[in-house]
């Protein structure tokens, strides 16, 4: 972790630097500021991990730092330092991870800095893990998840034939030949593929690619017969849509 200590006085940043270095091993790096502006600086340039930050400073104080950043911005934990408690309050309203008293207690000063570093790894766990939701929700826009009973595929659209209802199941028939048994109702797939015009439901127990429809049969009521040779069915209410469907598109 980086830390960046903001003290007007000299004597604080070195009482700071010195716990830093002899009690706060996971802090591999530190910078100092002697006023609010160049602190500013220092954290726009070098992100750190953890601001020790004074309270009663010329110029600014350290409550002000927020008059310098968008919120957005602030991907740091703040410690604040100042030798009076009334500040306490407004330090917490500024979302400040802790609170020291000079002159600073060698415990206390541990115990901030855990609280900081524990912070900073679950910050870091949520970034990772809305990274990952934004992969999937890319891959989710080509494929889909199926659960089967060994774990979950991802599956392409453009390679899934059809699907038939199964009771609560549905059997998911693929490119390869190969078929599947989901533990979900055909109108979970119905419903998360309502936005995928190629995917048409002829029959309340079916739900098929347009892709992969090899012939339209009148024989013996209406049928669809998909690449894989599988007829379909399609429902009597469903015929003149399917009709007009195929008029507009072919």
């Amino acid at each position: 972790m980086k830390a960046i200590i903001i003290d007007d006085e000299n004597k604080a940043r070195r009482l700071i630097s010195t716990l830093i270095l002899e009690q706060c091993p996971e802090i591999t790096s530190h910078l100092e500021a002697s006023d609010l502006e160049s602190g500013v600086a220092l954290i726009k340039e070098h992100q750190p991990d953890i601001v020790f930050l004074d309270i009663e400073m010329p110029n600014h104080s350290g409550l002000q730092i927020m008059d310098f950043f968008e919120s957005s911005e602030i991907n740091f934990q703040i410690i604040f330092i100042t030798a009076y408690n009334e500040y306490a309050i407004q330090a917490f309203k500024l979302s400040a991870i802790d609170y020291l008293l000079k002159p600073i207690d060698i415990t206390e000063f541990k115990s901030a800095v855990d609280k900081a570093k524990t912070a900073i790894e679950k910050s870091s766990i949520t970034n990772k893990l809305d990274d990952l939701k934004k992969v999937f929700q890319q891959l989710s826009l080509n494929k889909m998840a199926l659960e089967i009973p060994k774990g979950i595929i991802f599956v392409s659209h453009d390679d899934i034939i059809l699907f038939e209802a199964d009771g609560m199941y549905t059997k998911v028939y693929m490119k390869n030949n190969e078929s599947q048994l989901i533990c979900k109702p055909l109108k979970h797939f119905v419903e998360q593929l309502e936005d995928k015009a190629f995917f048409y439901k002829p029959h309340r127990s079916y739900l098929v690619n347009l892709k992969y429809i090899k012939e339209f049969s009148k024989k013996d009521g209406f049928h669809l017969i998909m690449e894989n040779n599988k007829t379909i069915p399609i429902a009597k209410e469903k015929k003149e849509e399917f009709i007009q469907l195929i008029q507009n598109v072919f």
